[in-house]
Formats: C-alpha cells, sequence, structure tokens
C-alpha cells in the first residue's frame, strides 16, 4: 500500500520560517556590524581600503553570508505567506511582494559591499588610476551601499507593516508582535527617509532608531521557532476559509 504524503503542517512552517529569520538576523548583523561597521572609517578612504585589504578573508565572508541570507529570505516570504493568508489573502500577497523587491533590490545593491575588491585588488586594467583615486572610488561604492540598502530598508518597513497587521488580526500569534512589527517598520520607514533628505538628523538618531526593529524581529524569529502558532486556532480559520469558499463555489 503506497504511503500517503504528509502535508506540513502550519507548526512546521512555523519553526522552518523562525530558524530562517533567525539565521538572517545574525548574518546581517555580521555583515552590517561586525564586518561593515568596523572596518570602514567614513570619510577616510585610505584607512578604510587598508582594513579592507588586510581582511580579505572576513569580507568575503560577509559577502557569502549575504547571499545566503537572500536566499533565506525568498524562502522565508513563503512561508510567511502560508502563515498569514487566512487572515487575508491579499494583503498577505502585498506584503509578499513588498518583501521579494526589498530582497532584489538588497541582493544588487550586495555588488557595491564587493566592489572595494575589485577596485583595490591590483587588476592591471586599474593602473590608469592612482592608487588615492582607487580608494576614493572604492569608499565612494561603500557610501553608495549604504544608500542602496536605505531603499531596501525603506520598502522592508511596509513589509513590517503588513505582516504585522496581519499577526495582530490573526487571532493565532500574539497581537503583542504584530505591534512591534508596526513599530518596527516606523524605524525602518524614518530612518530611511532621514536618511536621504535630513542626513544631519539621520546622523543622530542612527542607530538608536533601528534599536526597537531588532527587538521585534529578534522577537517573532524567537517565538515562531519555540512557540509556532496556535494550530487549533490557525486550523478554524483555515476549515472556516474553506468553507466559505465552498459556500461561495455552490452560489
Amino acid at each position: 500500500m503506497p504511503d500517503r504524503a504528509v502535508a506540513p503542517t502550519p507548526q512546521l512552517y512555523a519553526r522552518i520560517g523562525g530558524s530562517l529569520y533567525l539565521f538572517i538576523i545574525l548574518a546581517g548583523g555580521f555583515a552590517e556590524g561586525f564586518v561593515r561597521g568596523k572596518l570602514i572609517v567614513s570619510g577616510n578612504a585610505t584607512v578604510t581600503a587598508n582594513n579592507i585589504m588586510a581582511s580579505q578573508s572576513l569580507w568575503r565572508i560577509a559577502f557569502a553570508g549575504e547571499l545566503a541570507l537572500y536566499v533565506c529570505a525568498v524562502a522565508l516570504v513563503l512561508i510567511l505567506y502560508v502563515l498569514l493568508r487566512l487572515v487575508n489573502r491579499d494583503i498577505a500577497l502585498l506584503a509578499a511582494f513588498f518583501n521579494l523587491v526589498s530582497i532584489a533590490i538588497e541582493a544588487i545593491n550586495s555588488l557595491l559591499h564587493f566592489a572595494p575588491l575589485l577596485l583595490l585588488g591590483g587588476a592591471d586594467y586599474l593602473r590608469v588610476f592612482t592608487p588615492h583615486q582607487l580608494q576614493a572610488l572604492a569608499l565612494l561604492f561603500l557610501d553608495l551601499h549604504e544608500y542602496g540598502f536605505g531603499i531596501s530598508l525603506l520598502i522592508f518597513g511596509f513589509v513590517l507593516l503588513t505582516n504585522g497587521y496581519l499577526i495582530f488580526k490573526s487571532g493565532y500569534l500574539p497581537k503583542t508582535l504584530g505591534v512591534l512589527l508596526t513599530i518596527a517598520s516606523l524605524c525602518y520607514v524614518t530612518n530611511s527617509v532621514a536618511l536621504f533628505l535630513a542626513p544631519t538628523v539621520e546622523a543622530m538618531i542612527f542607530p538608536g532608531i533601528l534599536f526597537p526593529a531588532g527587538i521585534a524581529e529578534l522577537s517573532l524569529s524567537l517565538w515562531l521557532i519555540v512557540m509556532g502558532v496556535d494550530v487549533q486556532k490557525w486550523e478554524e480559520k483555515a476549515n472556516h476559509l474553506t468553507r466559505s469558499q465552498g459556500a461561495t463555489a455552490v452560489a
């Protein structure tokens, strides 16, 4: 007798999603805080270039970690859609679209992180530039990386806003998580808008304004791993949705 395929449970989706989310947080925090945050010296192209070339392996590891992060992020988009579409399918799709756009921008933007290795690597065709010019170009690309990251976080703020609403309305995940994600979305959007429109203000509020966002995302990832969803309420909502769709089809 052939084995029947076992459909993944919402709890399994939640645990996998939480684990992916935790990896994304750790990999992103490592690349941004431990690598770029330590090796880039704002306004000093020579020191920054020397730091990067002295820590090439670390710089490449951060880049590889971010590539893995984007793969995990795409999978997480699907998992969050599966978990939250029962609340409102259209809004869950909107959150997924926002998320995919944010990931795409961030992935392309990661090339700017890699660019200094090419500029400072001593390739023959770059000898038309002086060392100081190459160092300045490397720092320029890193500055552009910061702005590109700001664009992706602006869009990601709307991901958190929509997912926060869905979680708040779900009934099978804590409302507190929905509130935290909403606050996080406001933090990301405010920081990104300030980066482009009021850089002096952004310099004053960064990185403190992103602390609530980090707490919110970490809380969601850990909740999904440890507690998951309230399976009974999730299944009740799924059954109710199925009955409603069946009634609509019959009508």
